[in-house]
């Protein structure tokens, strides 16, 4: 009988161990600047909280150094995600860019009825403000107001955008609609066989001039896509080159892979057990949402960067690389 040559069967190994486990490329790093990258103009982030039951709100601010004012972002969270925990690297990444973010808990319970969420949330972001208007704070400034949110956050979001006159909020100049649903309209849901109303509104009232990012994942079971097309078609009034479509795409090439699930935007703190449950942040989020929201504001807020977020340009597309060069899958952007 011949032998194998040992280096021989040590090549037939790993041959069928990455074909079993696939190849072992690492998804792309957080990049050193720009929009979602890690160049940050202050170091440490300082946090409030306001109120108290569904009207409690966390009002992180930047610091050192300390401005004097800053730009104010509110992010709606999803169904469940009372605390800021769910996202707080991304919090702590918009807070460092220079941003005032305001974290409205909206629900005092697992059982509060949507219906009760945006009055909850709206108080909640008015009692943050006044807050802030107080000695001893970063001053908000009230002309470059943003709001994003995710899932159920998602379409209060829009809400926002569309009342903010008559809620006595400052009009948001940028608003990013993350994976939004709600029970009545998401697939395979209990909602479909349960009274529970929907909150989606009449986006009609949405200015013109507000530039509006609306986000999917392919690959988000949870509420699909259908309350993103109903919003989408709602706010055709908008120009085309103020909003955009965009579905973040699943990449399995290397590992751990990409999952563009409904658990996209989530980004606990490392080391927590939040982190552990519902996963880590990466390309997903450094060259999706962070990316996109980074790029939204300083469009709105400063005339820049337009072309990371909005156009259907190589740069809004653009996800990074693996760690052997192959580029991650791109975003795909539709703009009519």
């Amino acid at each position: 009988m011949k032998r194998v040559p040992v280096l021989v069967l040590l090549g037939l190994v790993t041959s069928v161990l990455s074909a079993c486990c696939g190849p072992n490329w690492r998804p792309a790093e957080q990049p050193d600047s720009g929009p979602g990258g890690v160049g940050h103009k202050h170091a440490a982030v300082t946090e409030t909280v306001v109120g108290n039951g569904g009207s409690k709100a966390w009002v992180f601010e930047p610091d050192q150094p300390r401005p004097r004012t800053a730009p104010v972002v509110v992010l709606l969270h999803g169904w469940g995600a009372m605390r800021p925990a769910f996202y707080i690297e991304w919090i702590r990444h918009l807070v460092r860019r220079g941003n005032i973010v305001i974290y409205p808990k909206y629900q005092a319970s697992l059982i509060t009825l949507p219906t009760r969420m945006p009055r909850a949330a709206k108080s909640a972001i008015r009692d943050a403000i006044a807050e802030l208007g107080k000695p001893g704070h970063v001053r908000p400034d009230e002309t470059r107001f943003a709001v994003a949110g995710h899932s159920l956050g998602g379409i209060m979001a829009m809400n926002i955008a569309a009342n903010a006159k008559e809620d006595g909020l400052p009009p948001p100049r940028a608003v990013m609609c993350v994976e939004p649903g709600e029970p009545r309209h998401a697939p395979r849901s209990l909602g479909r066989l349960t009274p529970i109303p929907s909150i989606l509104g009449d986006y009609a009232g949405v200015p013109k001039g507000t530039l509006v990012l609306i986000v999917v994942g392919d690959d988000d079971i949870m509420v699909g896509d259908v309350a993103a097309k109903l919003i989408w078609k709602a706010i055709e009034h908008l120009p085309a080159k103020d909003r955009d479509y965009v579905t973040v795409v699943s990449d399995s090439h290397g590992s751990p892979t990409l999952d563009a699930s409904h658990l996209l935007p989530l980004a606990p703190a490392r080391g927590s057990v939040i982190r552990r449950v519902f996963g880590t942040t990466d390309a997903l989020d450094h060259y999706g949402t962070w990316k996109l929201l980074d790029a939204l504001t300083d469009a709105a807020f400063y005339g820049k960067n337009r072309k990371y977020a909005l156009g259907n340009t190589p740069e809004q597309r653009y996800m990074g690389k693996w760690s052997d060069g192959t580029p991650v899958k791109e975003l795909k952007v539709l703009n009519k």
